[in-house]
């Protein structure tokens, strides 16, 4: 952003009574537990210790951006939160990590790998997709629900192996993973969502035809 990224809030930042913490264009709320802006252009950060929550939206669009490190006192990843970092390469989200909001980390073009915690259950909305250079993802037993589109648009992600503990996969989960030609999906799964793997030109035909049978045509 250009200018003041912070138009628009009431008050004075730096006042005794404060509401908000402003440090090195970085917004704070008062006692520093939620972090909700960050609009410096340095290329990497380290999240304080007194983090508990990453609020929404609040590094998106950070392009510059190329490593984040995360403290084990983070437990809500929000909403779009790191969408269109462009430049993020790497990430480790700590085990402290409970939720990761919808589209948490969608357009993450430079990011080639990922391991989501055993603490995550639920694989939000959108929360990867368009994560172009995606090659590795390490889902863990504790995730029963990969949500819509969560991994839609991951052109570069050559398989998936999916733990027992998933029952659920939503509409366009995997569609448009061009490279895909592996996935394996355990008997836990009882749902596969319209579209979940459209697009998905380089899956076998044997692997095509075994979950044809099981969920029907729909899923393609």
């Amino acid at each position: 952003m250009d200018g003041n990224p912070f138009l628009g809030w009431d008050g004075d930042l730096h006042n005794e009574s404060k509401a908000f913490v402003y440090e090195r264009q970085v917004l704070f709320n008062k006692d520093k537990t939620t972090l909700i802006a960050y609009r410096s252009k340095k290329t990497s950060y380290i999240i304080p210790n007194s983090v508990t929550n990453i609020e929404n939206y609040a590094f998106s669009g950070c392009k510059s951006l190329t490593s984040i490190e995360i403290p084990n006192s983070v437990s809500n990843i929000g909403n779009y939160a790191f969408c269109g970092c462009d430049s993020l390469a790497s990430i480790e989200i700590p085990n402290s990590v409970s939720n990761i909001g919808n589209y948490a980390f969608s357009g993450c073009k430079s990011l080639t790998s990922i391991n989501i915690p055993n603490s995550v259950t639920n694989i939000e909305y959108g929360a990867f997709s368009g994560c172009d250079s995606l090659t590795n993802i390490n889902i863990p037993n504790s995730v029963t629900n990969i949500e819509d589109s969560a991994f839609s648009w991951c052109k570069s992600l050559t398989n998936i192996n999916i733990p027992d503990s998933v029952t659920n996969i939503g509409d366009h989960a995997f569609s448009d993973c061009s490279s895909l030609t592996s996935i394996n999906i355990p008997d836990s799964v009882t749902n596969i969502g319209k579209s979940a793997f459209w697009r998905c030109e380089n899956i076998p035909s044997k692997i095509k035809s075994d979950i044809i049978q099981r969920f029907g045509e729909k899923v393609f």
